[in-house]
C-alpha cells in the first residue's frame, strides 16, 4: 500500500470536522479494465460490489474510437458512512471514455456528523488514453466527507478529465453554510508527482469567503489534460483563450505537460458548458480525434 493510500485510510485530523465510522459503512466498489482486442478498445474487466454498476459498453465512434461506458450509482448520492471506490485501468493502445448519467449528490451528514468517502483511481499504461467526464457533483448543506482522485500514468499515456462541484443549492435558498469537504488530487507519471493538491471546503474558514480563496463562489470546476508536449500545451492554452472567450471566472495554465483549467463562479451550467467546450478544443490536440459527446448528456 502506498503512502497516499495510507493517508486516505487514516482518520482525518480533528480540525477537519470529519468522523468516519467503520461500523456504519455501506461500501460500494467498481473495478474496470480496458484493452485492445482485434484493434478495438474493449472493456475486458468489470467487477463490482454494492450499488455501483455500469451499463454495457458502447462504440459510437466506430471500431477505432474510444470505448464509452456509463457509471451507474442507483442510490444517486452519498450519505453518512458511505464509501465509494472506483478503480479504472487502461492498457497500452486502448482508449476509454467514462461518464455518468446524472449528477452525483453528497447529502447532509447525520446528527453524529459521520462522514462519507469517495476515492477514484485512474491508471493508464504507456500508449493508452482515458477520458474521465462525470456529470457534476452537488454537495448539500451540511455534507461532510473526503473526495480523492488519483491519476497514475505510465510512459506517454494520456488522460483528460474534469470535476465540477456545486456547493449547496442557492437557487432554493439553501447555501452551503455548514459541513466540510476535503478534495485531493494526485497525478503522477512513471511514479513522479506532477500535480498534487489538497483543498478543504469549509464554510466556517475565512478562505471560503475571502477574495484570496473561494471568494464566496458556490460552483467550482477543475479540468485537466495530461500528455501534451510543451509546444502543444502552449498552443492549447492559446486556443482555449481564443475559443472560450475572456472571463474573470476561469483561467488556464500548463506545466510539466499537465494543462489545468479552473472555474470559480455561481452557475453550474456555466461551469459544465465551459468544461465541455474546453474538451472539444483539447480532444483533437491530445487524442487526435474530434469530440464525440456521449448521448446520455442529451437525455
Amino acid at each position: 500500500m502506498t503512502a497516499f493510500e495510507n493517508s486516505l485510510n487514516a482518520t482525518p485530523p480533528n480540525d477537519s470536522g470529519h468522523r468516519f465510522d467503520a461500523e456504519r459503512h455501506w461500501a460500494a466498489s467498481l473495478e474496470l479494465g480496458f484493452e485492445t482486442r482485434e484493434g478495438v478498445s474493449r472493456m475486458t474487466r468489470c467487477r463490482h460490489r454494492g450499488p455501483l454498476r455500469v451499463q454495457r459498453s458502447f462504440h459510437p465512434e466506430g471500431r477505432a474510437g474510444a470505448c464509452h461506458v456509463y457509471l451507474l450509482h442507483p442510490p444517486g448520492g452519498l450519505v453518512s458512512g458511505d464509501a465509494l471506490n472506483i478503480d479504472v485501468g487502461v492498457r497500452g493502445g486502448a482508449r476509454a471514455l467514462l461518464t455518468t448519467p446524472a449528477a452525483n449528490k453528497l447529502y447532509r451528514a447525520d446528527s453524529h456528523a459521520v462522514a462519507w468517502r469517495q476515492h477514484t483511481r485512474l491508471a493508464v499504461a504507456d500508449g493508452g488514453a482515458l477520458e474521465w467526464l462525470p456529470q457534476e457533483t452537488i454537495a448539500f448543506n451540511g455534507s461532510r466527507g473526503a473526495q480523492s482522485t488519483e491519476i497514475a500514468l505510465d510512459g506517454d499515456a494520456r488522460c483528460l478529465g474534469w470535476e465540477v462541484m456545486a456547493l449547496g443549492r442557492p437557487a432554493s435558498s439553501l447555501p452551503f453554510s455548514t459541513g466540510g469537504i476535503e478534495q485531493r488530487f494526485r497525478l503522477t507519471r512513471d511514479g513522479r508527482p506532477l500535480w498534487l493538491e489538497r483543498q478543504p471546503l469549509d464554510p466556517a474558514h475565512p478562505r471560503f469567503r475571502g477574495r484570496w480563496g473561494q471568494g464566496g463562489a458556490s460552483v467550482q470546476a477543475t479540468l485537466w489534460a495530461a500528455g501534451l508536449t510543451d509546444e502543444a500545451g502552449a498552443g492549447a492554452v492559446e486556443a482555449l483563450r481564443e475559443g472560450l472567450g475572456a472571463s474573470p471566472r476561469w483561467a488556464v495554465t500548463v506545466r510539466h505537460g499537465v494543462l489545468l483549467l479552473r472555474y470559480l463562479g455561481q452557475e453550474c451550467r456555466e461551469a459544465w458548458s465551459l468544461c465541455e467546450a474546453a474538451w472539444r478544443v483539447l480532444r483533437p490536440r491530445l487524442l487526435g480525434r474530434e469530440a464525440h459527446p456521449p448521448r446520455i448528456w442529451r437525455t
